[in-house]
C-alpha cells in the first residue's frame, strides 16, 4: 500500500500553481469591471486544480505502463515504481475528471454559457490523450502549445467569461502572460528528461530542439510575461509591479543558462512555478484594486 505521502508526491504538488495562477488572473481580469463573483471563482478553481491532478495521475498511468518512468529523474512515479497498480492510479485519475466535470457543469448551468461543454470535454480528452492513447501528443512534441492554450487561454478567459460573458483584452493579455509560464515550467521539466525520452522514444519538444534549443525557448517564454506587465501598466499602472516576479527567476535563469542539467533542473521547475504564482497574485490583485 502506497502512503499518504507517496500519494501526495504523485499528485506533484509543485506543478499546483499553473492550476492556481490562471485563475487569479481571471478573477482579476473581471473585478477589473466589476464583474468578480467569487463563487464562481471558486468553482472554476476547483476545476483547474481537479485537471491539473487529474492529468498527473493519468501522466503517471501512461507514462508507467509504457515503460517510460523506468529511468527517469525526479519525483516518484507510483506506476513505473511498483509503487501503486497501474489500474487504481487510472481510477484515481478519471476521479479527477470527473469532479473537474461536477464543477465545471455547475458553472455552466449557472451562467447559461451551455457551449461551455464542450470546452470543457476538450480539456478532459486533452488532459487524457496526452501521454495517453495510442498515439499521445505529448510524445510529439505539442506538449508545450497543450499548456498555453488549456492551462493559459482557457483556464483565464474561461474564468473571465464565465463572471462577464465575454473576453477583454486585459484577460487575453493575462491569458498569454499565464501561458508562458505554464509552457516555461514544461519546457524545463522536458529538458531534465532529455536523455531518458530519447531513449524511450517520447519525442518531446525539448527532444526535437535539442539541449541548446530547448534552453532558449524557456528563457523567451519566462520573458514574455514580464512583457505583459509593461503592456498591460499602460492602461493599469499597478500591473507594472508584476515584474518584481522576475527576482524569483534570477536563480533558476542561471542555472538554464549555466547548463544544469538532471537533478539541478528540479529547482528550477519549482522557482518558475513560484514567479507564476507570484504574478499572477500581483497582476490580479493591481487589476481588481488598482483601476
Amino acid at each position: 500500500m502506497a502512503t499518504v505521502a507517496q500519494w501526495m508526491e504523485g499528485a506533484r504538488p509543485r506543478t499546483l500553481p499553473n492550476a492556481i495562477a490562471p485563475v487569479l488572473v481571471g478573477a482579476g481580469a473581471a473585478a477589473a469591471i466589476d464583474h468578480f463573483v467569487w463563487w464562481q471563482t471558486l468553482l472554476a478553481l476547483t476545476v483547474s486544480l481537479a485537471l491539473i491532478i487529474g492529468v498527473n495521475f493519468a501522466n503517471d498511468y501512461s507514462d508507467g505502463i509504457r515503460g517510460t518512468d523506468e529511468h527517469r529523474v525526479g519525483p516518484l512515479r507510483l506506476v513505473g515504481s511498483g509503487t501503486v497498480p497501474a489500474a487504481l492510479v487510472r481510477a484515481v485519475a478519471f476521479a479527477c475528471f470527473g469532479l473537474a466535470g461536477v464543477a465545471g457543469a455547475v458553472l455552466v448551468v449557472t451562467s447559461g454559457h451551455w457551449w461551455l461543454l464542450l470546452v470543457g470535454l476538450g480539456c478532459v480528452l486533452g488532459a487524457w490523450f496526452y501521454t495517453g492513447g495510442k498515439h499521445p501528443y505529448g510524445y510529439l512534441g505539442f506538449g508545450e502549445v497543450a499548456v498555453f492554450l488549456f492551462f493559459g487561454l482557457v483556464a483565464v478567459l474561461g474564468t473571465l467569461y464565465v463572471q462577464y460573458g465575454s473576453f477583454t483584452l486585459i484577460g487575453l493579455g493575462g491569458a498569454v502572460g499565464v501561458g508562458s509560464f505554464s509552457a516555461a515550467v514544461l519546457v524545463a521539466n522536458n529538458l531534465r528528461d532529455i536523455p531518458t525520452d530519447e531513449q524511450t522514444g517520447k519525442r518531446t519538444l525539448a527532444v526535437v530542439l535539442g539541449d541548446a534549443g530547448t534552453r532558449r525557448l524557456y528563457l523567451g517564454l519566462v520573458a514574455v510575461p514580464l512583457l505583459v506587465s509593461i503592456l498591460l501598466g499602460l492602461s493599469h499602472p499597478w500591473t507594472l509591479i508584476g515584474v518584481a516576479a522576475g527576482a524569483l527567476l534570477v536563480t533558476p535563469v542561471r542555472v538554464i543558462t549555466g547548463g544544469g542539467q538532471g537533478m539541478a533542473l528540479i529547482p528550477v521547475l519549482k522557482d518558475t512555478g513560484l514567479a507564476m504564482l507570484m504574478w499572477s497574485a500581483v497582476t490580479a490583485l493591481a487589476l481588481a484594486f488598482g483601476s
